[in-house]
C-alpha cells in the first residue's frame, strides 16, 4: 500500500477585525487635557453669569450714575442727565457742608453699631457653642431654640420686635417698667437715643445664631484627646478654652468676624423695618442714609457717589484685614 501524504494545513494568520469606519468630516476633537481643565469653568459658567446679572451689572450702572447729575428731573430719561464729574463725591466728603456732616455722622454711628453688634454676636455665639459641647439632657432642644432667630424670616422677626418695642402696650415696656420697675416712665424705644439700643438688640438677636452655628461646627474638629490630656495635667476649664479652644478656632474666627462685619455694616433690612425710611439720628446707619439721599431726596447721583465711597471703604478694610490675618498666620506657623 502506498501512503498518501496528508494535505498541508494552512497556518491561521491574524484575524483582522472590521476596518475603521469612514472618518467623519467636520468633527472637532477636543484633547483630554483641555477637556479636564475646561470642565470646571464650564460648570461655573451659569453661576458666573447669574452673579454678573444680579450684582455686577447694577454695580457698574451705580458707578456710572455717581458721575452724573441725576435728580428727579431726569428720572424718565436718566441717560440725558448732565455729566457732573467728581462733584457728587466732593459734595459727599465735604464735611463742612450739611450733606458731608450728615454722612460723617452716619458713618460713625454705623462704626459704633458694627463694633457692638459683631463683638456681641461673636461672644454670645462662642460661649453658647462651648456650653453645648458637653452631652447633657436637652442639648438638642437648646440647639434648636438657639437657632430659631436665624431660621425665622427677617421681616417677620423684626416686625415682631417693632411691636414689642411699642411704648404703651409693648412687651419690652411691660417687663422693664411694669414688672421690674427699672424705669420711672415707659420709654420710647423707637425714638430718640433709645432707638440705637433697640437697633443693637434686634441686630444681635437675629445674627448671633449664625456665629453659634459656625463655631459649633468648628468645635467638632478639635480632638477630644487634647481636652482629656489637659484635664489630666490639671488644667481648669478656662485654661482649656484659652489654650486649646480659642487657638484651634482662630482660622474660623478670622472668616467669621469678616463676614459678620460686612453683613452688619451693610445692614439695611433691620433699620428700615424698625424705623421706616426716616431713621432717628442716633440710629441713622449709612445704608439708611444712602437710601434717604437717593429715594427720599431724589438725588440719585449723590446717593450713588455715597454707595461707591462705601464700597471702596469696605474693600480697603477687607484687604487690610486679610493682609493682617495672613501675616499673623505666617508668624504663628513660623
Amino acid at each position: 500500500m502506498t501512503a498518501t501524504a496528508a494535505p498541508e494545513q494552512a497556518t491561521p494568520g491574524p484575524v483582522k477585525g472590521p476596518g475603521p469606519g469612514p472618518k467623519r468630516k467636520g468633527r472637532l476633537r477636543i484633547p483630554d487635557r483641555v477637556r479636564k481643565i475646561g470642565l470646571p469653568y464650564l460648570l461655573l459658567l451659569p453661576a458666573l453669569l447669574f452673579e454678573l446679572l444680579v450684582h455686577m451689572v447694577p454695580m457698574v450702572v451705580g458707578i456710572f450714575m455717581a458721575f452724573k447729575e441725576l435728580t428727579q428731573f431726569y428720572i424718565r430719561d436718566w441717560g440725558a442727565a448732565p455729566w457732573s464729574g467728581f462733584d457728587n463725591f466732593h459734595l459727599a466728603i465735604d464735611f463742612s457742608e450739611p450733606v458731608g456732616k450728615a454722612l460723617l455722622h452716619s458713618f460713625w454711628v454705623t462704626c459704633v453699631f458694627t463694633v457692638i453688634s459683631v463683638a456681641s454676636c461673636w461672644l454670645i455665639g462662642v460661649a453658647a457653642a462651648i456650653f453645648l459641647q458637653d452631652n447633657f439632657k436637652g442639648r438638642g432642644l437648646l440647639r434648636a431654640i438657639f437657632l430659631t432667630p436665624y431660621a425665622l424670616p427677617i421681616y417677620a422677626a423684626v416686625i415682631t420686635w417693632a411691636f414689642m418695642f411699642q411704648r404703651d402696650n409693648g412687651l419690652v415696656n411691660h417687663v422693664v417698667h411694669d414688672q421690674l420697675g427699672l424705669t420711672d416712665d415707659k420709654p420710647f424705644w423707637l425714638l430718640g437715643n433709645n432707638s440705637f439700643v433697640a437697633l443693637c438688640v434686634v441686630a444681635v438677636w437675629k445674627t448671633w445664631p449664625f456665629a453659634f452655628l459656625i463655631v459649633m461646627a468648628a468645635l467638632q474638629n478639635i480632638p477630644k484627646d487634647l481636652y482629656e490630656a489637659a484635664s489630666i495635667d490639671g488644667a481648669t476649664m478656662w485654661q482649656q478654652i484659652r489654650r486649646i479652644t480659642l487657638p484651634s478656632l482662630r482660622p474660623v474666627n478670622q472668616v467669621l468676624v469678616l463676614v459678620l462685619f460686612l453683613w452688619t455694616f451693610n445692614d439695611f433690612n433691620t433699620p428700615f423695618i424698625l424705623f421706616g425710611d426716616s431713621a432717628p439720628e442716633s440710629a441713622d446707619l449709612i445704608s439708611i442714609h444712602i437710601y434717604q439721599s437717593s429715594f427720599v431726596s431724589w438725588n440719585f447721583g449723590t446717593g450713588s457717589a455715597m454707595s461707591v465711597l462705601l464700597l471702596l471703604f469696605l474693600l480697603v478694610v477687607t484687604a487690610l484685614y486679610l493682609l493682617l490675618t495672613s501675616r499673623g498666620k505666617k508668624g504663628s506657623d513660623a
